[in-house]
C-alpha cells in the first residue's frame, strides 16, 4: 500500500521510541511510504520542540530519523503534476494550505494520506474523499 506520510506523523514517531507511528513506519514490507521534501523544512523549523519533548539527544534524534527515512520515498514538489497540486489546494484552503502538497502528493500517487490532523482528516472526510487512511487500521495490516 502507498502511503504519503504527513509532518506530524514523523513527529509522533520521534517523540516516543515506542510509537505506534514508529512501528508502522518501520515496516517496511507491508508499506510504500512517500513525503514531500517539504517535510525537512518542518522538521528543521521544530527541531528545538523535538528534542525537547522527546527528551533525547541531537544524535539519538538523528539516528531516529535516519532509520525513519530509510523507508521513505522524497519527492520534489516540483515533481507533483500541476492539476493534482491544484486539487490539493483546493481540498485544503479551508484548512490549513501547508497540507496542500500532502494531499496533491496523495492524488499524484493514487495513494492514501496517513495524518495525524484532525481537522484536515475531518475536512477531507466531509469531502467525501476518500485518501485518509487511519494509525489504528494500518497497525491492522502488520499484525
Amino acid at each position: 500500500m502507498k502511503l504519503v506520510v504527513d509532518t506530524n506523523i514523523i513527529f509522533s514517531a520521534l517523540l516516543k521510541r515506542e510509537s505506534k507511528e514508529l512501528l508502522i513506519l518501520t515496516s517496511s514490507l507491508h508499506f510504500e511510504f512517500f513525503i514531500p521534501k517539504f517535510v525537512f523544512i518542518e522538521l528543521f523549523k521544530y527541531k528545538e520542540k523535538i528534542l525537547q519533548y522527546s527528551e533525547l539527544s541531537e544524535e539519538e534524534v538523528t539516528e531516529l530519523l535516519h532509520i525513519i527515512f530509510e523507508n521513505i520515498t522524497i519527492v520534489n514538489e516540483n515533481q507533483i503534476p500541476y492539476e493534482f497540486r491544484k486539487s490539493g489546494y483546493e481540498l485544503t484552503k479551508d484548512v490549513d494550505i501547508k497540507d496542500s502538497v500532502f494531499v496533491a502528493l496523495a492524488l499524484a500517487l493514487n495513494s492514501k494520506l496517513w495524518s495525524g490532523d484532525k481537522k484536515l482528516k475531518n475536512h477531507l472526510i466531509k469531502k467525501n474523499r476518500n485518501l485518509i487512511v487511519f494509525t489504528k487500521d494500518l497497525l491492522k495490516e502488520i499484525k
